[in-house]
């Protein structure tokens, strides 16, 4: 018998030293041999050849072991956090929730690697050579099934590689390890010895597929994709004008990958030549620490804690109203300073990775690691975040995991192979013979039903699941997000219909239950989550999640899936009700749009308000409600709108009386939300009284001018919203999730409850009735608390809101549980306990 060396490799695949103290561990003893009890050894640092931070240990094993299995991991110190576990990757098994790394001892000298991300493992990264000052490029991209992968390198002024081979200038070959990674070897050609000469490069990779069949494929970790328009030349639209030849002309999607440096950041926001031409590639580069060296501002300082944020979600591509086609990054930029007057202290993007087309909402993502070009871009997103965190405003991104792009051509659909059950980034059950009843179908209309395609995973999105049985897959997705963490400061992320990813899922061919798809789907949500709060224990994490399953909100060290917090749609369902015809859902604000007296559910609101405690994000307007929600009521579809026009059932605004009537509303409305217990977001533009829908396929021509409309018809709703923001920030009581319902009476359409907080008490009373209680309201309730006296601190009805300015002077007395108050029509009130 004799020892025998196996070694061990822990590798971050992130620049920024956030991770030290590594000690590996496994089921072996000081013998080397197999043992149920685990032992340790520290690791060594270093930095890999990827010139990122890793560890790395050897241990001796007998080799009376060879063809045993073992398992390991590896203990770390983590930011805020020592012996942290650094293995964030579950066992490949749907029932099993464990963390550790496997192998089987083959022989002498084997080494076994975890990758906590594939950042600088997949892609086009630098490669540090021993004996070279300058670093090499490397190009890697998992393809299991190929027969061939070459790299094809593109020109840089079209950056287009067409299906037949047009635009190739340069062709190298790529290896395949055992893991189905091919990757470029700089021994077999030398151009590749220098990362610089390949700085900007277009490339796609050329890969014979299963079949035989060969397809170009875009790589699908690209920091940059080199299309800013949206056409596709080898497949243009109908009555399309052709492709002019340019890069600004081309679909990001469907255009070549770029090879960008991710240690480099253009120093100004925009690079231009003398006759005012953007510049590009670019020139004038600043490195990561002189970039972001001024990153803050002492006296704006970040908001730390989720109930502190107050959410204001911006889609930038719906900025710019006459001004440019699109809104870009600059346009978003210049929208900051009214920001910071508004009071906000948080945006929430909707996505910003590359996405299909030219324009859209951005919920179809091809590239999860590129922002979009015809946004701005990776460096221009970079300076927004720095302006942003100058201000004192986190940053939140909308990330899609549930779908790709639809039109995955060159991105992740049949990457490698033809054959449904190989579609690698796609969940496919079985194959297709498994589904005849779906095939015959698929006979008999084959454009409705599409052949092979009944294994496939539907999961109520608009595409079909991703694969996260792969580990690699889940890693793209995981890696992502470290990316922007890591890269580009972001401060926090909301994941897009999270239930579709552990909940939804059935099959294609009949809606049978996917059970394996949903358990893998919650471990890739468990994953991604543990790996981000590993390497930024602060970030901010929440779910748009319809399942009220309460393991969405536990920590994943307790087998939950992690989230600091859930969107809740029910409050705003309750509260303005235009989306949906559900008669379980209060619907104050349509109902109150009617202008009659009817009655209002206030009690079944003041439930969905009580929930809302339980790490809830509240809103009275999104961008799916916002004009592009529906249903069907008398055989025709009425759709949703924004909060003004609600207000009002949508009658006409230019009426004085309709229009202070649905202001007063949306005060109401806009009050509930920044009031209550929950983590309160609202729309872009909703605090100026915009009007027009946002909906998907048309927002582009309803977009609207906010800060002119500040200066106009909405100076008044922007002055309520300034004040009732710097309100909630300003008391403890506001910003915690205590809240005790008071009173709720549906006929006269009030409610009251209480906030509390660090010695603070707080009373708020609302009223949605159309007549003032100008005498006095009086709500009466054992909770109110002791005798004593209470100061009104905001009034809704206030003239400088554009209210009819019935307040309340003075303190006013409570006794015995009783508490009264004049109270305006349509009004939120805040009173402060003396």
């Amino acid at each position: 018998m004799a020892l025998i060396p196996m070694r061990f490799e822990y590798l971050t695949g992130l620049r920024q030293p956030l991770l030290s103290n590594a000690r590996l561990s496994g089921n072996w003893n000081a013998q080397g041999l197999r043992s149920d009890q685990w032992s340790s050894t520290p690791m060594e640092a270093f930095t890999s050849d990827d010139g990122c931070p890793a560890f790395r240990a050897t241990i001796q094993l007998d080799d009376s072991q060879i063809g045993q299995n073992f398992r390991w991991g590896v203990t770390v110190d983590a930011p805020g956090r020592g012996d942290a576990w650094g293995i964030a990757t579950e066992v490949s098994d749907a029932n099993v929730s464990e963390r550790y790394r496997g192998f089987t001892l083959r022989a002498a000298d084997q080494t076994e690697r975890y990758y906590l991300t594939h950042c600088r493992r997949l892609g086009a990264n630098k490669l540090f050579l021993a004996g070279q000052a300058e670093p090499a490029v490397r190009f890697a991209v998992w393809a299991p099934n190929a027969r061939n992968v070459e790299l094809v390198r593109g020109e840089s002024a079209g950056g287009y590689i067409w299906n037949d081979g047009r635009g190739i200038t340069a062709t190298f070959p790529m290896h395949r390890d055992e893991a189905g990674v091919w990757t470029t070897r700089v021994n077999d050609v030398p151009e590749l010895a220098s990362f610089a000469s390949f700085d900007h490069t277009p490339y796609l990779f050329r890969i014979t597929r299963e079949d035989g069949s060969v397809a170009y494929r875009t790589d699908l970790y690209s920091r940059c994709q080199i299309g800013s328009g949206g056409k596709n030349p080898d497949q243009p639209e109908p009555n399309e004008p052709p492709w002019n030849g340019t890069r600004q002309d081309l679909d990001g999607a469907k255009s070549c990958s770029v090879v960008v440096d991710p240690e480099r950041i253009v120093r100004p926001f925009r690079q231009m030549d003398a006759n005012g031409n953007l510049i590009w590639p670019e020139t004038d580069w600043a490195d990561e620490e002189e970039f972001w060296r001024d990153e803050f501002d002492p006296n704006r300082p970040l908001p730390t804690r989720l109930d502190d944020l107050v959410i204001y979600e911006l889609h930038i591509d719906g900025l710019g109203v006459a001004q440019v086609p699109r809104g870009t990054l600059a346009e978003a930029i210049a929208l900051l300073d009214y920001l910071v007057e508004l009071g906000v202290n948080c945006v929430e993007l909707m996505p910003t990775s590359e996405f299909e087309g030219w324009t859209n909402w951005g919920y179809g993502t091809s590239h999860f690691l590129a922002i979009e070009y015809a946004g701005g871009g990776r460096d221009q997103f970079k300076h927004f975040v720095r302006e942003c965190h100058r201000r004192g405003i986190a940053v939140l991104l909308d990330v899609v995991y549930n779908h790709y792009t639809h039109d995955g051509e060159r991105a992740q659909w049949a990457y490698d192979s033809p054959a449904p059950e190989n579609n690698i980034y796609y969940w496919y059950e079985g194959r297709p013979g498994d589904y005849p009843a779906y095939e015959a179908a698929a006979r008999r209309n084959p454009q409705q039903t599409p052949t092979g395609h009944g294994g496939y995973v539907d999961n109520m999105s608009t595409g079909y699941a991703p694969r996260y049985w792969e580990e690699t897959v889940r890693k793209l997705f995981i890696s992502s997000a470290a990316m922007l963490v890591s890269e580009f400061h972001l401060d926090g992320f909301r994941v897009d219909q999270t239930t579709s990813i552990h909940s939804y899922a059935v099959l294609h061919a009949d809606g049978a239950p996917a059970s394996a798809a949903r358990a893998f789907g919650a471990k890739f949500l468990r994953e991604w989550t543990r790996t981000l709060r590993l390497i930024q224990p602060n970030v901010f994490l929440t779910a748009e999640d319809h399942s009220s399953w309460a393991a969405v909100t536990q920590s994943s060290e307790q087998g939950g899936l992690g989230f600091d917090a859930t969107w809740y749609a029910d409050f705003y369902h309750h509260l303005i009700g235009d989306a949906q015809n559900d008669a379980s859902r209060a619907r104050l604000l349509k109902f109150a749009g009617y202008g009659d007296d009817r009655p209002l559910a206030m009690g079944r609101f003041a439930d969905a308000l009580a929930e809302s405690a339980t790490a809830k994000v509240v809103y009275h307007e999104s961008h799916d409600e916002a004009g592009n929600s529906y249903y069907e009521e008398g055989g025709q579809r009425v759709y949703s709108a924004r909060t003004l026009v609600v207000a009002i059932n949508g009658a006409s605004l230019s009426i004085p009386d309709t229009r202070r009537y649905a202001e007063a509303r949306a005060r109401v409305a806009a009050g509930m939300t920044l009031l209550g217990p929950g983590i309160p977001m609202f729309f872009m533009g909703e605090e100026v009284g915009a009007t027009e829908p946002y909906r998907y396929d048309d927002f582009i021509n309803h977009r609207e001018n906010f800060p002119a409309l500040r200066q106009g018809a909405g100076a008044t709703l922007f002055r309520f919203y300034q004040d009732v923001i710097r309100l909630r920030l300003a008391r403890s009581a506001l910003r915690s999730r205590n809240i005790d319902i008071l009173h709720a009476h549906d006929a006269n359409r009030v409610l009251a409850f209480r906030r509390w907080n660090d010695g603070e008490e707080l009373l708020v009373l609302v009223s949605l009735n159309n007549r003032s209680f100008g005498d006095s309201y009086r709500i009466e309730s054992s909770r109110i608390g002791n005798d004593g006296q209470w100061q009104e601190i905001f009034n809704s009805d206030a003239t400088a809101y554009g209210g009819g300015g019935l307040t309340n002077a003075g303190a006013l007395s409570q006794s015995g549980g009783a508490f009264a108050a004049r109270l305006p029509a349509n009004s939120v009130l805040v009173f402060r306990r003396q």
